[in-house]
C-alpha cells in the first residue's frame, strides 16, 4: 500500500524573515543516472508560502525492522526569485502521513549582478532514527 506525505515551503529573506512573494519553487527527486525528475513547480503567495506538494513515500510499516528501507522519501528543492541567488536544498525528508515545512532563505544579489548557480547546495543529512 502506497503512502504519501506533503511538503510545504516558506520562502523568506533576511534575519527578519521577510516573505518573498512570487518566488518559483521546484520540487525534484533524483532518478536513474543522477537525473532529476520534476515533481511540481509552485509560486509563493504574499506570505512567501507555496501550496503543499503531495509526495509518494515508503509505507511506515516497511521500515519497522533493521536493514529495511528508510521510512521517508527524499527530494530536492530549487527556489529562485529575481534579485536573489538561486537556492538548492538537497535531501529534504518527507515522512508518510506527515506535513513537512521547509524554510528557504533567499540571499539578495548585489545590484547589477546576474543570477548565479549556488556554489554549495544545502544538504540535509538523514535523520538519526
Amino acid at each position: 500500500m502506497e503512502a504519501f506525505g506533503s511538503l510545504i515551503c516558506r520562502v523568506y529573506t533576511s534575519r527578519a524573515q521577510l516573505p518573498v512573494a512570487g518566488a518559483t519553487v521546484a520540487f525534484t527527486q533524483q532518478g536513474e543516472q543522477g537525473r532529476h525528475n520534476l515533481l511540481a513547480v509552485r509560486v509563493t503567495d504574499e506570505n512567501g508560502r507555496a501550496t503543499p506538494v503531495r509526495i509518494s513515500t515508503p509505507n511506515a510499516a516497511a521500515s519497522e525492522s533493521p536493514g529495511t528501507v528508510h521510512p521517508f522519501a527524499v527530494c530536492d528543492i530549487w527556489a529562485e526569485s529575481p534579485g536573489y541567488e538561486l537556492l538548492v536544498v538537497e535531501n529534504v525528508q518527507v515522512f508518510p502521513n506527515t506535513e513537512t515545512l521547509q524554510d528557504l532563505e533567499l540571499i539578495p544579489l548585489p545590484e547589477h549582478t546576474p543570477a548565479l548557480l549556488p556554489e554549495h547546495p544545502v544538504n540535509i543529512p538523514p535523520q538519526n532514527l
